[in-house]
């Protein structure tokens, strides 16, 4: 069996575990194993999560694990992996994979790929990103069981009208299991997460101060973007530290990516590199971010980018019905 652990998020799922259900129902086409998700805490219509291709769903309905305890979550899935004699355990490669799936690989003495970006082959070598997204590695896990974490936005959602089994699974906890208590949650309302954004703006110390935003934004809400912005900005309090992306903050793989302001120094680049296009606007032509873009710009951003809006709200215009 092929198991993919799906993760709620206030009961309901996001794209990426759309994407790595997709995932690991190919591989399970590829081995001929039936696949089944893994979801832990309170969730809602978890049939539906047959559409991308699991055939049942082990659902261990405890209020506790509604947050992230990576020791309570490591026995759940290590005690369902063993109970159903799994060979391969998915994750997406994001910031509770990277707090479990360790776990869950010591436990089992399972290989672990982290940053996988395409199917394991038949030998189930592992293409994966390297050296920050500038290179690529091709990994053979040879352990019984396999754990693999897959990048966001690295395969594409298989959708049909399959309903999952849905099975109330019972994990022993005792209290030794839960270690971490959640004193409050901020919540950001109202945008795409960067995680899940196919499209994105990002500003950097090029504009010059946190009033100068309304340009980004307007940029931003005209295609339907989500804001970003270099660490600078963020140490600096220009914008929240969520919209911190590079290698000290988020990684991001959207469909388009527009830096402005940003030089591109090489830790902000290992946030962004993997995005399918990157425009860049900037006035230095020495910046090392025109080397990485698909597209440049030289010029003054607040000269750009108020003409590069009011271009595409025209033609958005034109061409609606």
């Amino acid at each position: 069996m092929i198991l993919v652990f799906v993760e709620q998020n206030n009961g309901t799922f996001k794209k990426a575990s759309q994407e790595i259900i997709s995932y690991a129902a190919a591989i399970g086409k590829q081995t001929s194993q039936p696949t089944a998700a893994i979801v832990l805490g309170e969730a809602n219509n978890l049939e539906a999560l047959g559409n991308y291709g699991v055939q049942k769903v082990f659902h261990v309905n405890d209020t506790r694990l509604n947050q992230l305890d990576s020791k309570a979550y490591t026995k759940a899935i290590v005690q369902i992996t063993q109970e159903q004699n799994a060979g391969a355990i998915i994750f997406s490669n994001n910031s509770t994979s990277k707090a479990v799936a360790p776990r869950v690989s010591a436990k089992l003495k399972a290989g672990l790929v982290v940053g996988a970006v395409s199917l394991p082959d038949e030998n189930f070598i592992v293409k994966k990103s390297v050296f920050s997204g500038k290179a690529f590695a091709k990994m053979k896990i040879n352990s019984p069981i396999k754990i693999i974490a897959l990048n966001p936005n690295s395969y594409s959602i298989q959708k049909s009208a399959d309903n999952a089994e849905v099975i109330a699974q019972n994990i022993n906890f005792d209290n030794t299991d839960f270690t971490v208590k959640v004193q409050s949650t901020n919540k950001v309302q109202g945008i795409v997460p960067l995680s899940e954004a196919e499209l994105v703006v990002s500003g950097g110390r090029g504009m010059k101060g946190p009033e100068n935003w309304n340009i980004l934004e307007d940029l931003a809400t005209t295609i339907g973007a989500t804001l970003a912005c270099s660490r600078p900005v963020a140490d600096s309090h220009w914008r929240p530290h969520h919209e911190h992306v590079g290698q000290t903050g988020g990684t991001i793989r959207p469909n388009l990516y527009i830096a402005v302001g940003i030089s591109g120094a090489i830790q902000h680049l290992a946030g962004v590199n993997s995005s399918k296009t990157i425009v860049v606007i900037n006035k230095d032509p020495e910046a090392p971010f025109f080397k990485a873009a698909d597209y440049g710009i030289l010029g003054d951003a607040f000269e750009v980018v108020p003409k590069f809006t009011e271009a595409l709200k025209k033609y958005k215009a034109s061409h609606s019905s």
